[in-house]
């Protein structure tokens, strides 16, 4: 990076209003990369629910306002922090970090992965989130096998049509729950039912669709009422919930709920976490990917990319539950 580039380009979230309190601000000092970070040059930055929550201040441990928005990018690397020693200066790299919706950013050297061979940066936005995110619930916390039925929340998101496509090609019989001008795509992915998201009756409908045993596996992110939908519609004792987001906002479960009403295998999942306490989970993850990617079950994303001024659109969008699929933001 030239020494005379110093300020950048970044959407500042300035109250914890919403994404319409996002604004596109041009004098922000780049960041320094300290010890064991790297500064990528931002190519593409995804977009994500968690930055719709942060921007409401509901994201646990989120940033406090003022900040600069995002956490996901991709790009080049331009700066090593004290102590790395790889990626190399100009590798491409998809990762997380602080501050994505701007031109530059800083993000943990060991925490990145490559962008694959003839992709272009925006089509690997996903892969150390959304895919990895997918694929973790599913295969070491979801322990999915073949015949098994997985219950997917909000499929026709970006977590949810990578787990979707994955639950597939692991052998697994698919129900997806998208709103219903999503159900095409969904079924599209390979879905095997797709319900209503949120609809009355959910539970009693995947009771039927599995002969009143209940999904094996339900991945879920709905929160609200259907955090207690899905509990109610997975098979006891040896079913399993693992939890990754709560776009519907909290809810509750309790000791006397697990005792007495859902006896079940409940665990949380954070990706941030997983790859930080977990790392060698995250590198079988990683490779993984990389066999899904050879096998044609993980292509190249196609998201719909936006300027970084429309950024506040776009995560408005999002929180209304209208868009489908990879959100990105070009700075």
């Amino acid at each position: 990076m030239s020494s005379k580039i110093d300020t950048m380009r970044a959407l500042r979230q300035e109250t914890l209003g919403g994404p319409d309190d996002l604004r596109l601000v041009t004098d922000v000092p780049v960041p320094v990369p300290g010890a064991g970070e790297i500064l990528v040059r931002v190519t593409a930055a995804g977009v994500n629910f968690a930055d719709v929550m942060q921007a409401y201040g509901t994201y646990g441990g989120g940033p406090r306002a003022p900040y600069i928005a995002g956490f996901e990018a991709a790009g080049r690397v331009v700066a090593l922090g004290d102590g790395v020693t790889g990626p190399a200066l100009g590798a491409r790299v998809v990762g997380a970090g602080h501050g994505a919706f701007a031109e530059f950013m800083t993000m943990p050297a060991a925490e990145v992965v490559p962008v694959p061979p003839g992709w272009a940066d925006e089509q690997a936005l996903g892969l150390v989130l959304n895919w990895a995110t997918a694929l973790a619930a599913l295969k070491p916390l979801g322990g999915v096998t073949a015949g098994q039925t997985v219950l997917i929340h909000a499929a026709a998101g970006g977590v949810g049509q990578a787990a979707v496509r994955m639950a597939k090609h692991y052998g697994a019989t698919v129900i997806g729950t998208a709103s219903p001008g999503k159900h095409g795509l969904v079924r599209a992915l390979g879905a095997d039912h797709v319900l209503d998201r949120g609809g009355a009756g959910l539970a009693a409908e995947v009771l039927r669709l599995t002969a009143g045993a209940g999904a094996d596996l339900v991945l879920e992110s709905a929160g609200g009422n259907g955090f207690a939908a899905g509990l109610a519609a997975v098979r006891r004792v040896t079913g399993r919930v693992v939890v990754y987001g709560l776009a519907g906002g909290e809810a509750a479960v309790t000791n006397a709920d697990l005792v007495f009403r859902h006896q079940i295998q409940l665990v949380g999942l954070h990706i941030g976490v997983l790859a930080q306490a977990a790392p060698h989970m995250f590198g079988r993850l990683t490779r993984e990917l990389d066999a899904l990617r050879a096998a044609g079950v993980y292509p190249p994303g196609e998201p719909a990319v936006h300027d970084l001024a429309d950024g506040p659109k776009v995560l408005a969008r999002l929180a209304a539950g209208v868009t489908t699929g990879k959100l990105a933001l070009r700075p």
